[in-house]
């Protein structure tokens, strides 16, 4: 049994065989899926868990409460992880009443033709259990245009569904100020940036309806339960949101014989020359995206290279400017270079990618080499890297 705080307790599970979440992004060490009890007069449970863990998740709710009664499950976010034991939980507790707004109950309907016993909430409005009274604020798009949090105004605990989550199971402990939290924080920007990227307005439109509101645990649908480290997690939500970046080179290529990735190492010798200190260098057919799209939110400056292929841009450089012209990323700094035999492509459509699709700032003067290196080639690589004033590392 996990208490988080008063008549608190945390009854979710572990996914260490899970190989990517959302069949997309990958989980080197596994990740939660978070559900809570509120235990008093009435026993109210916060979401529930992916249908395969259903078993483990009964047992640990029956290893809280017993065999009494679940009143209400509030369903703040209905993706499958989230609601998928929905169906089978009211199997176990046919009386169960789920608490959700307008849009939920129309989701649960289409998922798992679900209905009846539902009380339908508005922001602001409250309910009590007895001691502990729950005060709910709608947060559409963060990441689903359902998506609620529920504040328990009695213990200011937070109920944040997958805002402020992370990738990673949790091994033992499940408050920030129990566990070594190090590994977390690169995975909650990673998390961020695969998951929620594209919704910067509607996080901020939360973090706006949340201001001045007491909060002393947030938990979250994945990850840590945050204590400890509340104001720096909900500080990291709202720089991303706001898609601040910190000084630093992200430099990413595509190369099929070796050629382009000798401009991209050019590149970044002479930008760590020039003074950047953070510089990243990613092969974009070898490094999975998602920690491309990471270290894009984390950093000012971003460098793009590939060769021309089949009369276009090389395919998997063509697949990551799609993945960052959906996640709408500002205030990029963006320089680019490119290869080719015979004819030239992959330069103009880099440009065409930024110029239609990704606005970002850009900077120096594309490099388009023909075949191979030359003193010429190097000169104009070194040139990009030196156009990063913006990037640079104060001292």
């Amino acid at each position: 049994m996990q208490t988080i705080t008063t008549n608190t307790y945390y009854v979710g599970v572990n996914d260490r065989n899970k190989a990517l979440f959302e069949g997309l992004w990958p989980l080197p060490d596994g990740v939660s899926y978070n559900s809570y009890l509120i235990v008093d007069e009435k026993v109210c449970l916060i979401d529930t868990v992916e249908a395969d863990f259903f078993a483990q998740y009964l047992e640990n709710i029956k290893e809280v409460i017993g065999n009494r009664p679940i009143d209400y499950v509030v369903v703040n976010h209905m993706e499958p992880d989230h609601s998928g034991s929905l169906a089978l939980l009211k199997q176990y507790y046919p009386d169960v009443q789920v608490i959700g707004n307008k849009k939920t109950f129309g989701m649960m309907q289409g998922f798992y033709h679900i209905s009846g016993n539902e009380i339908e909430v508005k922001n602001a409005d409250t309910l009590s259990l007895g001691q502990h009274t729950l005060r709910f604020t709608l947060t559409p798009m963060v990441h689903w245009p359902e998506t609620m949090m529920t504040l328990d105004e009695t213990t200011h605990t937070l109920f944040a569904g997958d805002a402020f989550g992370c990738f990673g199971a949790l091994n033992g402990g499940v408050i920030d100020n129990d566990i070594c939290c190090d590994t977390f924080w690169m995975e909650m920007t990673r998390y961020y940036s695969n998951i929620v990227g594209k919704y910067g307005t509607p996080v901020q439109n939360a973090l706006k309806k949340l201001a001045g509101v007491q909060i002393d645990y947030i938990c979250s649908t994945h990850g840590p339960v945050w204590h400890q480290y509340v104001e720096r997690v909900v500080g990291i939500y709202d720089r991303l949101s706001r898609y601040e970046a910190e000084p630093g080179l992200v430099i990413c290529y595509g190369t099929m014989y070796g050629n382009t990735e000798r401009m991209a190492e050019v590149i970044a010798q002479a930008a760590s020359k020039a003074g950047v200190k953070n510089i990243v260098l990613y092969n974009v057919s070898k490094t999975h995206h998602s920690y491309i799209l990471r270290d894009v939110f984390r950093y000012k400056g971003l460098i793009v290279g590939a060769p021309t292929y089949n009369n276009g841009l090389y395919h998997e450089m063509d697949v990551l400017l799609e993945e960052l012209a959906n996640r709408d990323i500002k205030g990029r700094l963006l320089g680019w270079f490119g290869s080719h035999a015979w004819a030239s492509k992959a330069v103009a459509k880099i440009g065409e990618w930024n110029e239609t699709r990704l606005h970002y700032t850009p900077v120096g003067t594309p490099v388009d080499m023909k075949q191979g290196m030359s003193d010429e080639v190097r000169q104009q690589c070194q040139a990009l890297a030196c156009r990063t004033e913006g990037v640079r590392t104060k001292r």
